[in-house]
């Protein structure tokens, strides 16, 4: 089962941040919102950053059917890019997860 962090909606323009993880710095979440909200903007959709059960940070891309505005092809793309752009950031996310939720383990 995952857990989200975070995730934004270009349908009714909405970004969530999952309270749990308040802790995490101010300069973080700020960062999470702009890639989430900038996503959505640039290929339309949702998207969620979700923690999968070993700890790993997975992103979802999803859309309404028939959304023809839905750039499929851009948003793996996308995820590409955001992936190498924000290794630090993601792999930070990561550690946090485990060694806060999951004891350590990995």
């Amino acid at each position: 089962m995952s857990e989200v962090l975070c995730g934004a909606s270009s349908y009714d323009e909405k970004y969530y941040f999952n309270p749990k993880f308040q802790e995490l710095p101010e300069e973080v979440k700020k960062e999470l919102q702009i890639m989430c909200v900038m996503f959505t903007a640039q290929v339309g959709g949702i998207i969620t950053l979700e923690y999968e059960e070993d700890g790993e940070l997975e992103f979802r891309v999803a859309s309404t059917e028939g959304d023809l505005l839905f750039d499929e092809i851009g948003s793996g793309l996308k995820v590409k890019a955001l992936r190498e752009e924000k290794r630090d950031l993601l792999e930070g996310l990561e550690l946090y997860y485990r060694i806060k939720y999951m004891g350590g383990r990995t």
